[in-house]
């Protein structure tokens, strides 16, 4: 027999510790490496500020034709340069099942009105990682700059119907459907500073039949909706800002009140874990809120689900769909802005007309009118409705421009999903919320499209007083209507 040299033993103890070493720190050529099929998401953008999000997914769509998450490690990388120099890291994040594999962090000490790119880096453990593409957005400008800020307010995204057809309506037919809604390219044409989802970003009730109702059958509306190629794309370099309504929180017109699932906590969480609204670290977070955009700008975000009285309860001083403590921050915040302009963005409407059957909305009769009336006798008061205060909603699928006496305005975004449209309730209607035509209309969209609401605030320019503009564009991206407000008087 041969008896090994020292030299031999040492080179063989070399080439079992290199083996093992490999076998430790390299994952098997076949083994499940987690991918980002959902792309990732900036929401939230303040000045000094964001939240970032990404999932940790499959590769592949599973037989159900959901996407399934994967477990695993992430971080983001954030730089002012392109190029990532002289970056930055978050601390690693942790995908785990209990939160759908989630990567989310909130990103401080940010620079006002500053651009900034960020990219995931991710693997099934922090020795084992790579980087994803390059993503980008902007923080918000300082409040004394005057500054040119555009953005897209939608509704609607209804992904059952624009891939299945609804009622009468078709699905869509376009060679391009399985990159998703095209009006989400016609967006992306426009190059907004942010985007607006206020409202049934999901529909959890459609189909009604199976309504989905456990996590894993929620999560499932969101995955199939955010997969689409045309929102990676979009949301790769457009920030993001989200609300909720009734059919991605429970169901159709739903409240508090009911046993049917989801229930309200479960609505309430599902919506929180799928999109960058609330800092995930946040005990006790909330969902209206206002951004100082500038100089020029500032925007109001409202929620209209989770204080809501019932909608069956008669109307009057109590009913309500703010709750008092929202109602009295909102007032408070208003009276307090010296911006040039003031939008809320509520994901119901307030003027319409609405139809007459519903009560779920601040339009309805018998619905929640008198907390309406109440803030818009106190906007009049006040003298807000004269000083650049605009109404934008969205949850009715028909795109328009409507006037409540004496001169709140409101424009609805209109159903993202051209399939998703009807054509709306006009004043006058008997079988609406405005029989007397009190409600001037100057646009209501004719015929029914999908499509979404452009929103450009301009400067002052060689004399030209600062502007408002609101643009009406179907979804290939044709522009309907417009309407452009200048500086008000004060």
């Amino acid at each position: 027999m041969r008896v090994p040299t020292p030299v031999r033993l040492r080179f063989l103890s070399y080439c079992l510790l290199f083996n093992l070493t490999l076998s430790v720190s390299l994952p098997e050529a076949d083994a499940d490496l987690p991918d980002r099929k959902q792309g990732e998401m900036a929401g939230e953008v303040d000045t000094d500020s964001v939240i970032l999000q990404s999932r940790l997914t499959a590769e592949n769509l599973d037989q159900s034709g959901d996407l399934p998450g994967s477990a695993g490690v992430g971080r983001f990388e954030i730089s002012t340069h392109k190029g990532f120099t002289d970056s930055s890291h978050t601390d690693w994040l942790t995908a785990e099942a209990d939160h759908d594999y989630m990567l989310k962090t909130l990103v401080k000490d940010l620079k006002p009105g500053t651009r900034y790119y960020y990219r995931l880096q991710y693997g099934p453990n922090q020795q084992t990682t790579q980087h994803g593409p390059t993503n980008t957005f902007e923080t918000l400008p300082a409040a004394d700059q005057a500054k040119e800020i555009s953005f897209v307010v939608v509704t609607g995204m209804n992904f059952n119907a624009f891939h299945h057809g609804l009622g009468k309506r078709p699905a869509y037919q376009g060679d391009d459907k399985e990159l998703g809604y095209p009006a989400l390219l016609s967006i992306l044409k426009l190059k907004p500073d942010f985007f607006v989802g206020t409202g049934d970003n999901v529909y959890y009730d459609h189909p009604a039949k199976p309504a989905a109702q456990t996590p894993a059958e929620m999560r499932k509306k969101w995955h199939e909706q955010f997969v689409q190629p045309r929102y990676v794309d979009l949301f790769s370099s457009v920030p993001t800002y989200w609300e909720k309504d009734d059919h991605d929180f429970r169901y159709n017109d739903c409240d508090l009140t009911g046993k049917r699932e989801p229930n309200n906590e479960l609505g309430l969480r599902i919506f929180r874990e799928q999109v960058p609204i609330v800092d995930p670290l946040a005990t006790d977070p909330i969902t209206y809120r206002t951004y100082r955009m500038g100089k020029l700008l500032q925007v109001w975000f409202t929620e209209n689900r989770d204080y809501r009285s019932p909608n069956r309860s008669p109307d009057g001083p109590d009913k309500t769909i703010w709750g008092k403590k929202q109602r009295d921050w909102l007032k408070e915040t208003l009276k307090k802005s010296d911006a040039t302009f003031k939008v809320l963005i509520s994901p119901t409407p307030m003027i319409g007309p609405d139809g007459k059957g519903k009560k779920d909305n601040h339009t309805n009769i018998g619905g929640f009118r008198h907390e309406r009336d109440n803030f818009f006798q106190w906007l009049d008061q006040e003298g807000l409705n004269q000083r650049g205060f605009y109404l934008i909603c969205g949850d009715r699928h028909w795109q328009y421009h409507s006037i409540h006496p004496p001169g709140i305005e409101e424009f609805s975004t209109g159903a993202l999903v051209d399939a998703n449209s009807r054509l709306g309730v006009k004043p006058g209607d008997k079988k609406g919320t405005d029989p007397a035509g009190i409600v001037k209309q100057p646009y209501t969209s004719q015929p029914a499209s999908g499509g979404f609401l452009y929103v450009k605030v301009k400067p002052e320019d060689r004399g030209q007083k600062a502007e408002l503009q609101f643009r009406f564009y179907d979804e290939q991206g044709k522009l309907l209507h417009e309407v452009l407000k200048q500086r008000p008087v004060k």
